[in-house]
């Protein structure tokens, strides 16, 4: 297998022509590699159709600084796994793609050239954000290169005009207190509750996998498991409960939520139709901005309560799924040019400043911009006052193939939420996870 050394060899790069790069010189990050007088390019496959925008942006200074050619390509959501395994196949394959976690790196491992020891791996603050190898401790397949956090976005105006604030809201009790009020007197204040819990690809992810991420993490924590092969399902009726609330305290009935997109839930929070959106740090530029007149002080987050564990230090859910991995199949002028333009990505002020303030990221690196972005400032602030955050153990979901089983499931009791549909939801959930998780280990 290539190694850095070997790349750094023959692409005679060194870490003072890296930091040139933000001069515009040609001589930069990318500069050109070895005797062979060739310049490698980077294609990148991002996963993060909200960020495609400020990526394009960023490759372009790239291109334009060093002559570079930076290609990036975003998934349609809920539909990346499919295109990766498309655009691998070819021959202008991805140079850098990513995984959700070590669950989806066992399908990419074989791809997955060494980053221990990269300039870039050697700004990780931690080695925690990384994942290595199923075969070889030694390697490490793939970095983390976002920390981020989801809950429940308020609209705290429109709260406040229903006569309450976020100090009334600590616990799922307070939360359905609130909620049903609200949703009770929608035609006189002229909002509903939830925006809607929209089950088509845009969306369901949200509730197949984020909302589904409670149950999981209170399971684990009660019995001290980072993983399972066969999930008990101890906390779904809580599940039951929090995913009640969305469909019934809601803009729209829970018949027309299989045709609703993340963008239609999105606009209505935009739009003032609804004071609750379940959503992420992600979604901070799309929500405050020019275009909505929402400002930092017009929004905060909330954690997802769901009636377990204990709530009073319950914090926001933070983690990962978002991890860089380098393609080995490239050319070492390709992989060079991928190394540059990730390292490039996190040390320079043009980097930094877009990861951190067009894509509202806190980034595990040494050079890391604070964010302006206020619901990152709320996890902050949560942990500092003594909140857990809730872990990512959606990472450990068997498969794709599990999360469209809970979420096919969850659309037909949106649509009629009876007991023997959530009985599917139940079956899905359990008998699902063990049946996937066997295929995916056999």
């Amino acid at each position: 297998m290539k190694n850095w050394k070997t790349l750094a060899v023959a692409g005679a790069m060194t870490l003072t022509a890296l930091a040139g790069c933000s001069s515009g010189s040609e001589g930069g990050a990318a500069a050109d590699s070895g005797d062979s007088g060739k310049k490698g390019s980077v294609y990148y496959l991002n996963f993060k159709p909200e960020q495609n925008d400020a990526w394009q942006e960023l490759a372009k200074k790239y291109t334009e600084e060093t002559g570079v050619e930076v290609t990036v390509v975003t998934a349609a959501s809920g539909d990346y796994e499919n295109t990766l395994m498309s655009e691998m196949g070819k021959s202008s394959a991805p140079t850098l793609f990513q995984v959700n976690g070590p669950v989806g790196l066992k399908n990419w491992a074989e791809y997955a050239y060494d980053l221990k020891g990269t300039p870039v791996y050697d700004e990780l603050t931690s080695d925690a954000y990384t994942l290595k190898d199923p075969e070889d401790p030694e390697k490490v397949d793939a970095i983390a290169y976002v920390i981020e956090s989801y809950g429940i976005i308020v609209n705290e105006k429109l709260l406040k005009e229903a006569g309450y604030t976020t100090d009334d809201i600590k616990s799922f009790e307070d939360l359905k207190k609130v909620a049903d009020d609200i949703q009770s007197r929608k035609d006189d204040l002229g909002f509903a509750a939830f925006t809607s819990a929209g089950m088509d690809g845009s969306s369901d992810w949200r509730f197949k996998t984020h909302l589904a991420n409670l149950p999981i993490y209170f399971e684990y924590q009660d019995k001290n498991e980072t993983d399972t092969d066969a999930i008990e399902g101890t906390y779904l009726d809580n599940y039951r409960e929090i995913f009640d609330l969305y469909i019934k305290d809601s803009t729209v009935d829970g018949k027309d939520l299989a045709a609703k997109t993340g963008d239609d839930s999105l606009n209505e929070f935009k739009q003032g139709d609804a004071v609750f959106y379940q959503n992420g740090s992600w979604s901070y530029g799309d929500v405050v901005n020019e275009e909505t007149g929402l400002t930092d002080d017009d929004v905060t987050m909330i954690p997802i309560y769901i009636g377990a564990g204990d709530e009073a230090t319950q914090g926001l859910c933070t983690g990962t799924e978002n991890y860089w991995v380098v393609n080995k199949d490239a050319s070492e002028e390709d992989i060079q040019a991928t190394l540059d333009f990730m390292y490039w990505c996190v040390t320079s002020e043009e980097g930094t400043t877009a990861m951190a303030d067009e894509m509202g990221f806190v980034i595990p690196f040494k050079d890391a911009k604070p964010s302006p972005n206020v619901f990152v400032q709320e996890d902050v602030k949560l942990t500092e006052n003594g909140a857990t955050p809730v872990a990512w153990c959606f990472t450990t979901m068997p498969s794709e193939e599990w999360k469209n089983g809970v979420g096919e499931a969850l659309t037909a009791y949106a649509a009629d939420p009876t007991d023997e549909k959530w009985e599917a939801v139940e079956s899905a959930f359990v008998d699902g996870w063990k049946t996937e998780y066997e295929l995916a280990n056999k």
